[in-house]
């Protein structure tokens, strides 16, 4: 398990070279986290995206029950290492886990409106929030039903997907490629 564990930090870890060198490469600037984030607008062509310059939040089925997902069914995760509604995820954290972003208050369809909100990121981007988290993509999650970084501990803390009260969801489920966090007993959970 820890062997896995490694092999997956150390696959994130070479594609956030990869991409930050990218991002960097073609524009001098630090927006190849935003870049590379999913656009809450169309991703897998699914119905359902941004309205009104808003993201939208709603639910889905996992292996692990219900979870929040964007507009377009994309898996939206929680990093426990953030402090309260404070991003602390960026630079290549972020092209990684890339957030959520949105340029309007998030709509809802399913979940507590007022559990739905927003945060200003480091680089005064806005970031959406559920229930005081802020939320990210994975971004080795490709299309709606991805949940491929659920449990996963990297950068600094793990990784969980939201469930509908703004909980972190820490079963495993048979999500593809997930480990346990390898930091104690019981999972590290």
């Amino acid at each position: 398990m820890i062997r896995k564990n490694r092999v997956i930090t150390g696959v994130l870890a070479a594609g956030a070279v990869a991409a930050l060198a990218a991002g960097c490469s073609s524009s001098g600037t630090s927006s190849a986290s935003s870049s590379t984030a999913p656009s809450t607008a169309a991703t897998s062509g699914s119905a359902g995206g941004a309205a009104a310059g808003g993201a939208t939040l709603k639910t889905a089925s996992s292996p692990d029950g219900q979870i929040v997902v964007d507009g377009s069914g994309r898996a939206l995760y929680l990093f426990k290492a953030d402090t309260g509604s404070t991003s602390t995820c960026n630079g290549s954290c972020a092209v990684a886990w890339p957030p959520d972003h949105t340029t309007g208050t998030p709509v809802t369809n399913g979940l507590t409106a007022s559990l739905a909100g927003t945060t200003t990121r480091a680089d005064k981007s806005t970031q959406v929030t559920f229930h005081g988290h802020p939320l990210y993509y994975f971004a080795n999650d490709t299309k709606a039903g991805d949940i491929n970084g659920q449990g996963l501990t990297a950068f600094g803390g793990a990784w969980y997907l939201v469930d509908p009260d703004g909980s972190a969801v820490t079963g495993m489920g048979s999500a593809p490629g997930t480990s346990p966090s390898t930091s104690g007993g019981n999972g590290g959970y």
